[in-house]
């Protein structure tokens, strides 16, 4: 039997290749609000960061994620972000 290929994602804070499943994907709604997607199903332009607010903290401090999406994130996103990733870690 042939291996199904497992998908691949590059995080924005560490810029490491890791399976999907593993990371947390950001998403840019059609309307321009950015939010995390727990599921991994939500419409609109995604990036993707490890399930770790370290990773997050680099992405901001480089503004990475602002890059990708086009847009200029404010620090009150970011912070929503990481609690949401802190509450997830668990």
């Amino acid at each position: 039997m042939k291996q199904k290929k497992i998908p691949l994602r590059r995080c924005c804070g560490c810029n490491e290749q890791k399976p999907k499943k593993e990371l947390v994907r950001i998403v840019r709604a059609p309307d321009g609000e950015v939010f995390i997607d727990l599921t991994g199903k939500a419409s609109g332009r995604g990036a993707y960061i490890c399930n770790d607010p370290d990773c997050l903290k680099k992405a901001a401090k480089s503004r990475r994620i602002d890059r990708v999406f086009g847009i200029t994130i404010p620090n009150s996103v970011y912070e929503h972000m990481e609690e949401t990733i802190k509450g997830n870690d668990g």
